[in-house]
């Protein structure tokens, strides 16, 4: 008689089958990726790794679904945080994807080696909605530490990373390649908590794959604009 993983610890699962254990998840707007997800969406309180050839290739407008989602369901005002972005995001399009810019907080350390230290501070609060961060590099201990306290929240923790990064060892249960093609992405899931996912999915921003809430491609290019909180980040950024 075989045995259900799941009945010797409900966090065990057969290789060949999704996760029956999965925590609060909030849907991608795309049927396709929700589909190859655990969970039908990004898993909040856990690190997900997005790993990209070079940024501004679409990453923002693949989340903007879920950022908007996640924005008009907390009413307690806790912001959406970008530590580290490569870019300055363009605060008219992000008040044209109806996403509060006073939810907007971009934070920058002025050494690369207290990025992950000022995202440990952030995740210690447990008052953020979502929490975006570029680190590269960064230790692995340090990876492994910031996945620990994600799973204290219920916060969407992403870290964008090079594509170089993707055979390296990572805590993150959720890691997924971004390829930019002619007006959309490629998606390649490379480890879920299931079965190995051979497909690519493919999204179209203009096409049958677009997003459920429309938008512009403009928050992934460099813009002279700042947000405003910029000026609470140095403070943040800044040790005592």
């Amino acid at each position: 008689m075989l045995i259900q993983p799941e009945t010797i610890h409900p966090a065990l699962w057969r290789g060949a089958q999704m996760s029956r254990v999965v925590g609060p998840c909030i849907s991608t707007g795309y049927a396709d990726l929700d589909a190859s997800l655990p969970g039908g969406g990004w898993p909040q309180g856990n690190l997900i790794d997005l790993l990209l050839a070079q940024p501004g290739i679409g990453e923002m407008r693949l989340l903007q679904p879920m950022l908007q989602q996640l924005l008009a369901k907390q009413s307690d005002a806790c912001p959406v945080i970008l530590l580290n972005p490569p870019y300055e995001p363009n605060a008219i399009c992000w008040a044209k994807w109806q996403l509060p810019t006073d939810r907007l907080l971009l934070i920058r350390a002025r050494k690369p080696k207290d990025s992950a230290w000022i995202a440990e501070q952030i995740l210690r609060s447990n008052h953020c909605a979502a929490l975006l961060c570029w680190l590269d590099p960064i230790r692995q201990a340090d990876l492994r530490r910031l996945h620990l306290l994600a799973q204290g929240t219920e916060s969407l923790f992403l870290t964008f990373r090079p594509m170089t990064t993707k055979d390296q060892a990572s805590p993150a249960p959720l890691r997924l390649s971004l390829h930019a093609i002619f007006d959309g992405l490629e998606i390649s899931v490379f480890k879920r908590r299931g079965p190995v996912l051979k497909q690519i999915v493919r999204l179209n921003w203009y096409g049958t794959d677009k997003p459920q809430i429309p938008g512009d491609r403009s928050l992934d290019r460099s813009t002279p604009q700042r947000a405003q909180s910029e000026r609470l980040a140095a403070a943040l950024a800044h040790r005592a």
